[in-house]
């Protein structure tokens, strides 16, 4: 928690360490594709994703930077993920499953304009893990544990008309976050590392 303490105020000094630049801030929201939400167990027991749709929304500002074109754009946004197993391997059985998920992000873009509407950017984004649960049906003991700071990358473009803006983003995760459940006295180890595509919606106020 003091690591996103720490990342919070981080994000509030990069958005006003500077009084000469034009900032503009806003809201956003959207729908994000995760493409690997449950990987690298230690037993091959989940099969099948059918659904890795998730929703986002959050805050984010933007300054140009004394440089040609170049501005910050550092965000603070609520993320949930969630992705559905028609086949889980537990226990000798085969049942279904889902993996639900929560981060607070931050992440923080190094962007250029193009054609005055258009812009390309990327850069790091730090996610924290807030919240994991994982529902097996025919399973009601199961316990787990999903906490860990990730570090990521994005990239992406977009266009703004007016104030509206509308991007879209891929998103890889450099380092793991180790995560675990418990069923009858036995772990199970997984990443819930986050990769996936992220379409948003802007506001600009």
């Amino acid at each position: 928690m003091k690591k996103l303490l720490f990342i919070a105020v981080l994000f509030s000094i990069a958005a006003f360490q500077t009084t000469q630049a034009q900032i503009h801030f806003g809201v956003k929201g959207g729908l994000n594709y995760n493409s690997d939400s449950f990987q690298y167990v230690t037993e091959d027991i989940a099969d099948g994703a059918k659904s890795k749709t998730g929703y986002h929304f959050g805050v984010w500002t933007r300054f140009k930077l004394p440089i040609v074109g170049l501005y910050i754009r550092p965000e603070l946004i609520y993320t949930s993920l969630k992705t559905d197993y028609t086949s889980f391997q537990l226990e000798g059985s085969n049942t279904s499953a889902s993996y639900n998920f929560q981060t607070i992000d931050i992440p923080v873009l190094l962007g250029k304009k193009i054609l005055g509407i258009a812009h390309i950017f990327g850069g790091p984004s730090f996610q924290y893990i807030i919240d994991g649960d994982l529902e097996i049906n025919n399973f009601d003991d199961i316990k787990t544990e999903a906490d860990g700071l990730t570090v990521g990358l994005q990239l992406g473009g977009g266009v703004e008309l007016g104030k509206l803006g509308l991007d879209v983003r891929w998103e890889r995760a450099f380092s793991d976050v180790e995560s675990s459940f418990i069923n009858n006295g036995t772990s199970v180890d997984f990443d819930t590392r986050i990769n996936q595509i992220i379409v948003g919606l802007s506001y600009r106020f």
